[in-house]
């Protein structure tokens, strides 16, 4: 496993986060957390181990630094969310150990809304998965994302599924929408975030792995 703690610049501000690089890894998997959240985030930790497990790369970073997060607008603020994630995602291109691997975006809550508004904007993306995602917030953006788009959501989560089915239909690419029965928005219910991981490792292995 290479890799540990690094720091991401942007053109205002650096980010803390965690990239980890299994030997022989074909793919890295950017997280974007929601708000409120951080690269600590357990549930994404929990996703991010079960993805190395597949022989996948994690990057688990903050998108906001301390004294943002604290703001309630910024936390909310999707065009600087995605304007972080690009950094991380140049960031990752010129970096040895991970300039040749195919890329995959893990979005939850606010977050999935910049990896899939992200992914619109880039043709170097492999692959989304979206946990819970407010992928609403990305409305506009959904028809022009290319790579294959996987939502997840739980049965129990009503608002948030309903908006998920809507814009699942808006998807013009390949895409799926996995729902988790008996499971609330954070998947918090026993063995349901297990669920969650598992389904978004098969995806990123299916997309990220050999062509």
């Amino acid at each position: 496993m290479r890799g540990g703690d690094v720091e991401i610049p942007t053109d205002s501000v650096t980010l803390d986060g965690e990239l980890l690089v299994p030997e022989g890894a074909q793919g890295v998997v950017v997280f974007a957390h929601g708000s409120g959240s951080s690269r600590f985030s357990p549930r994404n930790n929990f996703v991010a181990e079960r993805l190395r497990e597949r022989g996948l790369g994690t990057l688990l970073f903050d998108l906001l630094t301390e004294s943002e997060d604290r703001d309630y607008e910024t936390r909310f603020d999707v065009d600087l969310l995605v304007e972080r994630l690009l950094a991380a995602t140049d960031w990752l291109r010129e970096r040895p150990e991970t300039a040749d691997l195919r890329l995959g975006y893990f979005g939850s809550s606010t977050g999935a809304a910049a990896a899939l508004r992200a992914a619109a904007e880039r043709d170097n993306v492999d692959a989304v998965v979206s946990r819970g995602g407010r992928v609403d917030m990305a409305s506009e953006a959904n028809p022009e994302v290319r790579a294959p788009t996987l939502f997840v959501v739980g049965a129990r989560d009503e608002a948030v599924l309903s908006l998920n089915r809507r814009e699942c239909d808006r998807l013009r690419c390949e895409k799926e929408l996995a729902v988790v029965e008996g499971a609330s928005h954070l998947f918090e219910e026993p063995g349901k975030l297990e669920v969650v991981a598992d389904a978004a490792a098969d995806w990123f292995a299916d997309h990220l792995g050999d062509e």
